[in-house]
């Protein structure tokens, strides 16, 4: 790859997460392909070494700073330095707040244009919530920080693509979370990204209803007849090719899946243990609606296996495949 070659290549934060979970080793494993990206992960850079030697990657670890271009044998790390010692499988709350720094670098850098995109490896909501520091998820900590109204969360998987109309909710909250307003901005975000970032230029969504049955005609529920169908309705004037609600028991078929573009359910246990099913470990979490392009794997810490190296790397891998081609594409239509 010549020098020209290299200037082209978008750069990607990929975020390291937990540093007592399987984070920083499958960063680690990164250098197992090479990658039309240069990317550059971001935490503590003896943490990385660390885990880079039990890989047995032997690479120079650099220290990196914006507008480096990427060297043959070198692994690029933006060092944050952890608040104590990270023990495999056993988290500090103490490490919280390093955690969350990760994150900001991370996210500061896309919105300066400094990274094309982020990649970001689990953290531990409980660790972070036990520093005393309120957190639900990726996706809405960086939805707050970008001072986004909505942001939809999609899963992408096993030849599917399945967003939410509700994420991180207890289930008795949901009814009450999915109004006609939160419906309808979840669908405009969802076709509008489906257009903007995956060159889907009149996506075919199958909505799920939210009752069994879809309800059937308001005799297991009236939310379908209340809210999605009017929805749905005034949605499909506009242009948008939309079907539903359909009974999501049915809904996951191949025949019906082979024609959608992406699904939408309307709430996390609803759609993604479908998904999960086929697609477990090479899964890619994507946050539609944020005003950068940012991915995640599809899985948590494990602090079973932190430390084994027998932790999968293929979602890690298929998130930032994925970040890469996002941000290809958004630069084709720049």
């Amino acid at each position: 790859m010549n020098d020209v070659d290299e200037q082209l290549l978008p750069v990607l934060a990929v975020t390291s997460g937990e540093p007592s979970g399987i984070g920083p080793e499958l960063c680690a494993r990164l250098p197992e392909r090479k990658w039309p990206a240069h990317l550059v992960v971001i935490g503590d850079i003896e943490l990385i070494e660390e885990r880079l030697e039990r890989a047995g990657r032997a690479l120079v670890v650099r220290p990196w700073q914006p507008g480096m271009a990427p060297e043959a044998g070198v692994f690029d790390v933006l060092h944050r330095p952890l608040a104590c010692p990270a023990l495999t499988g056993k988290p500090s709350p103490k490490n919280a707040a390093y955690v969350l720094s990760i994150l900001d670098s991370a996210l500061e850098g896309c919105v300066k244009g400094v990274f094309a995109a982020m990649v970001t490896a689990p953290v531990h909501k409980g660790v972070i919530c036990d520093a005393g520091i309120p957190f639900s998820g990726h996706t809405e900590y960086l939805a707050a920080k970008t001072h986004t109204p909505q942001v939809v969360m999609m899963l992408v998987g096993g030849g599917m693509r399945v967003a939410l109309a509700t994420t991180h909710l207890p289930l008795a909250d949901v009814p009450k979370a999915l109004t006609q307003d939160r419906l309808a901005h979840t669908i405009e975000i969802l076709h509008r990204d489906l257009d903007a970032r995956f060159g889907l230029s009149r996506p075919r969504v199958l909505v799920a209803g939210f009752n069994p049955h879809a309800g059937e005609g308001g005799h297991i529920g009236r939310e379908e007849i209340d809210i999605i169908i009017p929805v749905l309705e005034r949605l499909r004037a506009k242009g948008m090719n939309l079907i539903g609600p359909l009974p999501a028991d049915t809904l996951f078929t191949p025949p019906k899946l082979r024609e959608a573009d992406a699904v939408l359910a309307m709430y996390h246990d609803q759609g993604l243990p479908v998904l999960k099913h086929t697609s477990f470990g090479s899964g890619v979490n994507v946050t539609l609606g944020l005003p950068i392009i940012r991915t995640s794997v599809d899985h948590g810490t494990a602090f079973d296996l932190a430390g084994s190296g027998k932790a999968d790397p293929g979602s890690l891998f298929a998130a930032v495949e994925l970040a890469i081609d996002m941000a290809k594409a958004r630069q084709r239509r720049a």
